[in-house]
């Protein structure tokens, strides 16, 4: 789609950026203040944010030059509807797991640590989400990663410690392999940005080595099978305030960068057999993720492990956008409704961990039956997970099948179809015995606003339900390469 327009000065895209990293420096400064802080900059970045996207759908894409510099001089801030739809999800889902996260860290000694974290990350992924050349790209890839990391570095013992040293390590792997890439692209075409490189690059043995190494490293970051390993670990090892971030968010911020390459530069290097060979890897990563979720005997591994098996579904944007034209839509609405829906259950899990002392799944039938809000929580997100109707994960799993059908790549649609089966069955393991009968205990104290934000969560997922059309009409204005697909 072509660009409405260039602007300078203070605009929408610069103001979703600024808002949570101001936020992030004043945490720093008053780290007893830093929980309230942190909710006043979620509401206000909620807003900007819905702002940039009524401002996409109304007008259209836009440039932002910061500081009047255009490129290739200066740095451009790009807010289109892919844009603009991954910075209203990371909003909705993080205004939540800032109320969460008021309960759950509380005055804790390293309370102003995660604020100032957190808060930069969110900084870190919007400004990933609205940037627009490859380096920066980069860059702020680096910096969600950082804070992540630490992060997962905030839980005491050495199990926390060990898995943010696997996370970090793997993903300066996957940067190198993606920074190669940049500085192929500006040895080859001497420009930086996207939309200067759409114009130039050609198919050919240069650009699919380019191709190879930015798409194998954020692979790596996104944990899609077989380069999964650190997920389970690192997801499961993290605070529970924590926990629903890097599992509902971080890892969306790789699979966006994946897919606005494609959609932008390598289009024409997008074949049958790499269809194929990226939805097999999808395929194999719902199967295997929804068999290790069946085994897993502690509620923390159970949900990272089920995560595994959802970023799968995400790999199909390969033999969609081959199929159908905007078929890679229905993949993009797949990511809001997992990262709803995922961040409730992270969430709950925390909640319950926190009021039984332990995550044994096999002793947590009492306290999930003395625990309703958390629970009924947990189940609407679990169906969500599962895709039944009147749940985001319906709608998406829905125009998964449709799409896949409509482009006669049906072997997909069965592909989603048995990882709903597999998430019906953990989902049930899961759940299964707060229904059985016996006595309820609330286990120990915790603050209600944890279990009314998870409830919170879990409604959005079913209003997603009911926003499939329109979030399909905000993707439309996506800027593409001029073979975009």
């Amino acid at each position: 789609m072509p660009i409405a327009g260039l602007t300078g000065g203070l605009s929408w895209a610069a103001l979703i950026v600024i808002v949570p990293l101001v936020g992030a420096l004043l945490t720093g400064l008053w780290p007893r203040a830093g929980g309230w802080v942190a909710l006043v900059v979620a509401l206000l970045t909620l807003g900007t944010t819905l702002g940039g996207a009524l401002h996409v759908w109304w007008q259209g894409p836009e440039i932002h030059a910061l500081g009047g510099w255009e490129a290739p001089l200066g740095i451009a801030l790009v807010l289109d509807g892919l844009a603009a739809f991954m910075l209203l999800l990371t909003s909705v889902v993080g205004l939540f797991v800032t109320l969460y996260a008021l309960g759950y860290v509380g005055r804790q000694e390293r309370s102003g640590r995660f604020w100032v974290l957190w808060l930069w990350l969110w900084a870190a992924m919007n400004a990933l989400y609205l940037s627009g050349d490859v380096f920066n790209l980069y860059v702020t890839l680096e910096l969600v990663v950082l804070a992540s990391v630490a992060l997962v570095a905030l839980a005491s013992g050495g199990p926390a410690l060990v898995a943010s040293m696997r996370y970090l390590l793997l993903s300066l792997l996957g940067s190198l392999a993606y920074l190669m890439g940049v500085a192929l692209l500006y040895g080859a075409y001497g420009a930086l940005d996207l939309i200067t490189l759409a114009e130039q690059v050609t198919p050919g043995h240069l650009l699919m080595m380019v191709a190879a190494l930015m798409t194998v490293g954020l692979m790596a970051k996104t944990a899609l099978f077989p380069l999964h390993g650190w997920l389970a670990p690192g997801h499961g090892s993290a605070p529970a305030a924590a926990s629903p971030i890097l599992s509902a968010l971080v890892v969306k911020v790789s699979f966006y960068l994946m897919l606005r390459l494609w959609l932008t530069l390598f289009p024409d290097l997008a074949t049958p057999a790499l269809g194929v060979l990226m939805g097999g890897l999808g395929g194999a990563a719902v199967i295997w993720g929804g068999i290790m979720a069946m085994a897993a005997d502690r509620l923390k591994p159970f949900v990272a492990y089920s995560t595994v098996a959802q970023v799968g579904y995400l790999a199909l944007f390969f033999p969609f956008m081959l199929a159908v034209p905007g078929g890679w839509r229905a993949v993009v609405f797949f990511a809001a409704a997992h990262a709803c829906a995922k961040a409730t259950v992270f969430m709950a899990a925390g909640t319950l961990q926190r009021a039984a002392g332990h995550d044994r799944m096999s002793e947590l039938a009492d306290v999930m039956r003395g625990r309703p809000i958390s629970s009924f929580a947990m189940g609407i997100a679990g169906a969500g997970l599962v895709g039944l109707p009147f749940t985001g994960g319906f709608i998406a799993k829905w125009l998964l099948v449709e799409t896949a059908i409509a482009g006669d790549v049906w072997p997909w649609a069965v592909v989603v179809v048995v990882g709903g089966l597999l998430a019906g069955a953990y989902v049930f393991r899961l759940l299964g015995p707060a229904f059985l009968a016996g006595r309820g205990s609330p286990g120990r104290p915790i603050a209600g606003i944890m279990e009314w934000s998870t409830l919170g969560m879990a409604l959005v997922s079913i209003a997603l339900g009911f926003a499939g059309a329109a979030s399909l009409q905000l993707l439309d204005a996506t800027v593409t390469g001029p073979g975009g697909l």
